[in-house]
């Protein structure tokens, strides 16, 4: 009877076939696989890569250095000879009476002291009225009455007051944060003050509050008070009186001679230039301004970059993109501003960055016109 089963060793060679088959044909697929490649990487065309736009900074010659105004040498030690205290007079010693071996009657005559009169006389006294024979300590010289060099002077023309509101962005150790932020900038053309705050998670992250008048210069800060999250308090003070800037956190103390701004008031003294004559903002044109923050102050070169439209809450506005980039190896912000034109050059968005890359964005979402009235 004839068995209809395939013998093992045809089983066996034809599976044995069919392997090396399969090998061969994936071999056959990696080899054309290979060759695809090579030949896109021989013969394929670049293809275009989309960059963003930069805006050009130009290289701009340094600014000019603060100059410190030189402090009041602290009092030395008085190392002239002064007299020695003369030695305070002492009693004479009472002699010894000698006793008799016979006892006698009381008849020693009892020892008087001497008077005042009588007592010896020692040296010159040196007590308060000798010390006015010798010469005077040499008070500490005065602060040297440098006269600093004014300001440059710019056609001004403060905006009118008004209320901005903030939405507030900020990126901090690689977290981000959302919520507002305010400035109501308020003068009556003689005065001004200016509060802002920042905030994100119910956290006032800034708070700051400028003072002063309006002059020749424009925007002319008195006083400057910032107050930073977990920070205390500063206060810097722009002396009339003394023609110096001084600092409650610093004994840092610089000239002032007229159009020195602090870190609240720059923003609006380029507003108020810019409403002065329009003609002082162009590509690449630079305003030098001395700002104060809350320990130092040096030369911000303002420099402007060109005409951008931008989108804040909604609204599109034409403005003027205006930056201060500090020096190469200084540890200061970098500060963009948006300033618009048609709407009396207030600030419409506001950029600081950190040099670690953390930043704070302020963009528009509200304006209010105020009253014109006396700043408070």
């Amino acid at each position: 009877m004839l068995s209809s089963s395939v013998p093992p060793s045809i089983s066996r060679y034809t599976f044995s076939s069919r392997r090396r088959w399969l090998w061969v044909l994936v071999f056959t697929a990696l080899l054309h696989l290979l060759l695809f490649v090579w030949g896109s990487h021989q013969f394929k065309v670049a293809a275009p890569v989309s960059r963003p736009v930069i805006a050009t900074i130009l290289p701009l010659p340094p600014v000019e250095k603060p100059v410190l105004l030189p402090q009041a040498p602290k009092p030395k030690p008085d190392t002239q000879a002064r007299p020695k205290a003369a030695p305070k007079p002492r009693a004479a010693p009472v002699p010894a009476v000698e006793v008799p071996d016979t006892p006698i009657k009381e008849t020693v005559t009892p020892l008087v002291a001497e008077s005042p009169e009588t007592a010896p006389t020692g040296p010159a006294s040196t007590g308060p009225a000798a010390s006015t024979d010798t010469a005077p300590a040499t008070e500490p010289p005065a602060q040297a009455d440098a006269a600093p060099p004014a300001g440059k002077h710019y056609q001004t023309n403060p905006p009118p007051s008004a209320e901005l509101k903030y939405d507030v962005e900020a990126l901090q150790k690689g977290q981000n944060y959302h919520g507002s932020g305010k400035i109501t900038w308020q003068t009556d053309g003689g005065s001004y003050t200016i509060n802002g705050e920042a905030g994100a998670l119910f956290i006032t992250v800034l708070d700051f509050k400028s003072e002063g008048e309006i002059n020749d210069f424009g925007v002319a800060p008195v006083t400057y008070t910032q107050k930073r999250f977990r920070k205390p308090a500063t206060q810097t003070i722009f002396h009339r009186e003394r023609n110096a800037i001084v600092f409650s956190s610093s004994a840092n103390s610089y000239p002032r001679g007229g159009g020195e701004q602090d870190r609240a008031s720059v923003v609006w003294q380029l507003a108020s230039i810019g409403r002065g004559d329009s003609a002082q903002f162009s590509p690449g044109a630079v305003i030098d301004l001395f700002v104060a923050g809350p320990l130092d102050a040096e030369t911000w070169r303002m420099q402007v970059i060109e005409q951008e439209k931008i989108t804040v809450g909604g609204d599109d506005f034409d403005t003027w993109h205006v930056i201060r980039v500090p020096e190469a190896g200084s540890h200061e912000q970098r500060l963009d501003i948006w300033l618009a034109p048609q709407q009396e050059w207030y600030p419409v968005k506001l950029r600081f960055t950190e040099t670690d890359g953390d930043y704070l964005d302020m963009s528009l979402s509200k304006m209010k016109r105020l009253n014109t009235a006396a700043a408070n």
